[in-house]
């Protein structure tokens, strides 16, 4: 759609003025709109404390250790079968929606909101002002989940098919091979952050959408970094992977396959999709 287009029916001759501002709510947002709403949030995340950032991302942290803890509930009641993966998964949905949804900071949503203020700006301070941002909210979501899954050891708590569920699951976390840890790690980050560019379209279907598609990442297992890092650390505690498997086995490749799934994939591309009209308005900004 052309700048400065009117939204689909809003001008249509055969309604009325209350009409025409229905059709108006209901038209699709053009994908500037929908960048400027991505980048503002951006700009508000790079302006939070320090300290504001620490405790959104450490519940962020702790909200995604419900993903391999509502999944591992689900597997342990489902008889062993070929379908038993496709019903589980949707436990793993549950981290994102409470994260997602409640605002808290994750970090993989910020390879796309944090990013668009640095590629409309260009400048050193961004850049830093990223790097502050990333190293923050990464290491309190990290953090976040180690805790999880240290509440998870907690003796009589879940029966003892749970309690195996999350021992299964933990070593599918540690046991890949890196570099296929990192395509996996590097779609995961894609389809996150094409949700981050999906939201504000969604409306009313904002569950939804958080539901299908971090779906999506639990029935290809795909790695994410947050949530992954529960069901990781869970296996380092119990023994069944070392610090070594985490850090080198996990967390590298996935850390590196979500940022570039996030950023490239995402970022980069939706956002030379409308640089034409952002520099044609700083021009007329300018200019007038």
């Amino acid at each position: 759609m052309a700048e400065g287009s009117k939204a689909a029916g809003s001008d249509s001759p055969h309604l009325d003025q209350g009409e025409q501002s229905q059709a108006a709510q209901h038209s699709g947002l053009r994908p500037l709109v929908i960048h400027e709403i991505i980048r503002e949030e951006g700009e508000d995340e790079l302006e939070r404390s320090n300290g504001a950032l620490t405790l959104s991302g450490f519940a962020a942290g702790l909200s995604m250790g419900f993903s391999f803890l509502t999944e591992a509930l689900i597997r342990a009641d489902l008889p062993a079968s070929t379908w038993r993966h496709l019903i589980a998964s949707f436990g793993y949905s549950v981290g994102f929606i409470i994260a997602v949804l409640g605002r808290q900071q994750l970090f993989t949503e910020s390879t796309l909101t944090a990013v668009l203020p640095l590629l409309t700006r260009r400048d050193g301070a961004t850049a830093v002002a990223i790097g502050r941002l990333w190293a923050i909210v990464l290491v309190a979501n990290l953090v976040g989940t180690w805790v999880f899954a240290a509440l998870l050891l907690v003796h009589g708590v879940f029966s003892g098919a749970v309690v195996d569920s999350l021992g299964v699951i933990g070593r599918e976390a540690v046991h890949a091979a890196f570099g296929v840890t990192f395509v996996k790690a590097m779609f995961a980050g894609w389809l996150i952050a094409l949700m981050v560019w999906i939201l504000p379209s969604a409306r009313s279907a904002r569950l939804l959408t958080v539901l299908l598609i971090t779906y999506v990442v639990a029935i290809a297992k795909l790695s994410h970094v947050v949530a992954g890092s529960a069901e990781a650390a869970y296996a380092v505690l119990t023994g069944t992977a070392s610090l070594g498997q985490y850090f080198g086995g996990f967390l590298a490749p996935t850390l590196l396959g979500n940022i570039l799934g996030g950023v490239a994939l995402v970022a980069l591309l939706n956002h030379g999709t409308v640089a034409e009209e952002i520099h044609e308005g700083e021009n007329k900004d300018k200019g007038g």
